[in-house]
């Protein structure tokens, strides 16, 4: 049933969900192994589509660690609120990336332990990545990390803009084959 929903969201909006099919069960694992799930007071996660990186966290995180959900498409923004509507720790969100600061603001949030994304950085528009990737670095702790997959690493130079310390691992069995780069903040980063 969740393929086939997020298939039909492909459909209507590859640009904005950007795969056919939701992310594997190793592709989700290898997104949390780095988390120190129990030590984070703050995990954001955007574009959590159906939720197959969510629910890791979850398993993992402690009860006092707040999960904030991002989630641009109605559909799935709908099922995540529904799944977790029991969970006070975890917060979702319908709506863009972009609006990560004002987002956190009105929550009291002033910093993030981890932010991962599921965000189609090669289809969006440079200057939307550009936006998202500032917000994220400014709310993360310096210690934090970024944590994102690609299907290619086309886009890798652009985030490096930002994150110039990327590690990268590569995920065979997932539909397609994705990369994982863990982001942390460096030396340098581009201007806003």
């Amino acid at each position: 049933m969740q393929f086939i929903t997020f298939f039909t969201e492909f459909i209507k909006h590859p640009k904005n969900t950007g795969a056919i099919s939701p992310s594997s069960k190793l592709l989700a694992k290898k997104m949390v192994e780095s988390i120190s799930c129990h030590e984070a007071q703050c995990i954001v996660e955007l574009g959590p589509g159906t939720g197959s990186f969510t629910k890791e966290i979850v398993k993992r995180k402690g009860q006092q660690t707040k999960l904030v959900l991002i989630e641009n498409n109605e559909v799935f923004s709908t099922a995540l609120k529904k799944k977790y509507q029991d969970d006070s720790s975890v917060i979702v969100i319908h709506g863009s990336a972009e609006n990560l600061r004002t987002y956190l603001t009105s929550l009291h949030i002033k910093k993030i332990d981890y932010i991962l994304s599921g965000l189609p950085f090669t289809s969006l528009e440079p200057a939307v990545s550009s936006r998202i990737l500032n917000s994220v670095h400014d709310t993360l702790e310096e210690n934090g990390e970024f944590i994102t997959f690609q299907y290619s690493l086309i886009r890798k130079s652009f985030i490096q803009k930002f994150f110039d310390d990327i590690s990268l691992k590569k995920v065979w069995v997932n539909l397609p084959p994705a990369y994982v780069l863990s982001c942390k903040k460096g030396s340098q980063r581009i201007s806003k």
